[in-house]
């Protein structure tokens, strides 16, 4: 089994989904006792947040950019960012270490394309959807990416970073969220990326009439199918 190497605490939230998500699934594909081999770095989100709010993106990638390192050097055969904002920072990641990483932006334009979709709804942080990073990421698959109003904005981020990443799923905000999805499908998209792990404890697939591409799940399975290759 090859070791998966996992930069988190961004939020820690997102970093226990992604540790529990790979332990479960591979007791689901080995059985027994089974558990992944993996290495975790976390960072202290409060001081990235607050880089990120001052557009101090280099200094961002330079902390990450370390937390990398020392997973490479514990051993990790290859690289997970257990986020989807500071993906942002990915090829300073990449450029610091010699292991690949496992760029969330591929795994899920890999499972959209699969599904014979080319425009994909998108929602996550304010800078995910404004920055336009992650859906360049995503042209480069041949995908059109269809992004909520911009009135919507707030009413996402708060969603995040005022509730989800301190463990709050509120009813009313699943409903205005699930209006935006509606949005997005009225736009054309043929379905949504949840593009932050966070977002994944809050809809669900059962919740909406169009698919659903939960970008975290399609990050574990991916790097399981990865980690295990070999056997």
């Amino acid at each position: 089994m090859k070791t998966i190497g996992l930069v988190g605490g961004m939020s820690w939230e997102s970093t226990a989904v992604y540790y529990r998500d790979l332990n479960l699934g591979v007791r689901e594909r080995l059985g027994g006792l089974s558990s992944p081999t993996l290495v975790l770095s976390t960072v202290d989100f409060a001081e990235l947040t607050a880089l990120e709010d001052a557009e101090r993106w280099p200094q961002i990638g330079d902390l990450l950019a370390e937390a990398a390192r020392g997973v490479e050097r514990a051993g990790a055969d290859f690289l997970l960012l257990c986020t989807t904002t500071f993906h942002k920072v990915a090829d300073q990641i990449e450029d610091a270490v010699g292991i690949p990483l496992l760029h969330l932006g591929d795994v899920v334009a890999d499972e959209v394309r699969a599904h014979g979709v080319t425009r994909v709804g998108f929602i996550g942080t304010t800078v995910a959807m404004s920055d336009g990073f992650f859906a360049e990421r995503l042209a480069r698959h041949g995908l059109e990416t269809v992004l909520p109003d911009p009135r919507h904005h707030d009413l996402l981020n708060s969603a995040i970073y005022d509730e989800l990443v301190h463990g709050r799923v509120v009813d009313a905000t699943r409903r205005r969220v699930l209006g935006v999805l509606e949005e997005l499908w009225d736009a054309g998209a043929g379905g949504v990326l949840l593009g932050c792990t966070e977002l994944e404890l809050l809809v669900k697939q059962a919740d909406a009439d169009l698919p659903v591409y939960p970008g975290t799940t399609l990050h574990v399975n991916a790097a399981l199918d990865r980690a295990l290759a070999e056997r």
